[in-house]
């Protein structure tokens, strides 16, 4: 028999286990994500580098999961194909979001920023480090495009597997790394009664960062 429908509405949690504070947070944003990043490792939370990009074109907004693979200079590092919907929507407006949530630890983080890509032979030293598979189907998908059926990228990967079967596997020149530039960061920090931490850092003109709490 099947189970009871979920009402979604009564679909509830009291968060209990962590304040923030300004003292804890200083005035390092990155620093300190970088602390919360170490935090979630040890916690042993899947996938902690998961985050929602957010881009926008004509005031579209759209969203995807992607991987952080890198803390550049205080830029967080991701790598895509840059003929992807994502690519396309960066190149037309580079304003984007990133958004961090990890839920065992009842934290999210939100980052606001400038993209750009970032040095070719970077992207480089990254696709050599990645498993074979991975750098094959980098040639063999023509990302967020429409394809008739899945046999398509079957009988693509099929061929560059051959044709790179003798030879070290380049990097594809629609696929590398792009940089998020934050100028905002927020740390959320879930508290009991929905009254929850949220210290805010904004980089002003000078490249300081200014520090706030909002309410919740």
């Amino acid at each position: 028999m099947p189970g009871t429908p979920l009402n979604i509405a009564d679909i509830r949690k009291d968060y209990k286990l962590a304040a923030l504070d300004e003292d804890t947070v200083c005035y390092d944003p990155i620093a300190f994500f970088a602390k919360w990043f170490s935090e979630a490792e040890a916690a042993q939370i899947t996938e902690i580098n998961a985050m929602t990009l957010a881009t926008a074109e004509n005031g579209m907004p759209h969203a995807r999961i992607v991987l952080l693979k890198g803390l550049d200079k205080a830029n967080f590092v991701f790598f895509t194909n840059y003929d992807s919907d994502k690519g396309r929507e960066i190149n037309s407006n580079p304003h984007v979001a990133l958004v961090f949530f990890w839920k065992e630890l009842e934290r999210q983080v939100r980052i606001e920023g400038m993209i750009e890509k970032i040095p070719s032979g970077e992207s480089d030293a990254y696709f050599r480090s990645r498993p074979v598979g991975s750098r094959i189907g980098a040639w063999a998908s023509p990302q967020s495009s429409e394809i008739t059926d899945r046999n398509i990228l079957d009988l693509n990967y099929a061929r560059y597997e051959e044709e790179f079967s003798k030879i070290e596997i380049p990097r594809p020149p629609h696929w590398g790394g792009y940089k998020v530039i934050p100028n905002r960061l927020e740390f959320w920090q879930g508290r009991s009664s929905r009254m929850h931490d949220r210290i805010l850092f904004t980089k002003n003109e000078a490249g300081e960062w200014n520090r706030s709490r909002l309410a919740p």
